[in-house]
């Protein structure tokens, strides 16, 4: 750091000095020690070296040394009562998941295994979508695109009547309006 604040001295004032010289005197030989400032006085290499050093020194006494390092944040040993309360929030959600969790499974499992007629399937494709309009969505842990893979599989397997598809279809748009229910109409734009 220090370094770079010295290089960036000299080199200020070497430019600084080189850019008093005259024209005429920039054009003279450059093979003399001394040279002639716009002033008139006599310049030698050893000057100008001595000058920037006096300068430069000059400089980094002036700035501090060490700059204070703010302290570093110390941490709890015991959690706060408000980190507490928190974890038991979470906890509980996480509970209640779980077993909103088991439901869906259920009507899932049956939708897989039992369901054979069209009214067993309109009846679970129905119950499935009263879970996710009670619980405002999926629960943690049951993914929309496994949702949708078991239930094509189950429609790919042969009998899938059109009463079906329709409570198929009742499901996801319910699951899409339960994840992004845009309640506000904008009715400036047709589209």
């Amino acid at each position: 750091m220090k370094a770079n604040i010295f290089l960036n001295f000299l080199v200020c004032t070497t430019t600084a000095f080189h850019n008093t010289l005259s024209s005429s005197q920039h054009q003279a030989s450059f093979s003399s020690i001394s040279k002639t400032t716009a002033l008139g006085a006599a310049v030698s290499r050893r000057s100008v070296i001595e000058t920037t050093l006096v300068g430069s020194i000059a400089f980094l006494s002036t700035a501090p040394v060490f700059a204070e390092k703010p302290p570093l944040p110390t941490y709890l040993s015991e959690p706060t009562d408000e980190f507490k309360a928190n974890e038991a929030k979470a906890m509980e959600f996480k509970r209640e998941q779980l077993a909103i969790k088991v439901q869906f499974n259920k009507v899932i499992e049956r939708f897989n295994t039992q369901s054979k007629s069209e009214k067993d399937f309109i009846r679970d494709l129905n119950e499935l979508q009263d879970l996710v309009i009670k619980t405002g969505g999926l629960p943690l842990g049951i993914k929309k695109d496994e949702l949708y893979k078991n239930i094509r599989r189950k429609k790919s397997a042969g009998f899938w009547p059109t009463k079906v598809e329709y409570a198929y279809q009742a499901l996801i748009r319910e699951i899409a309006y339960q994840q992004n229910p845009n309640t506000e109409k904008d009715t400036a734009n047709p589209l």
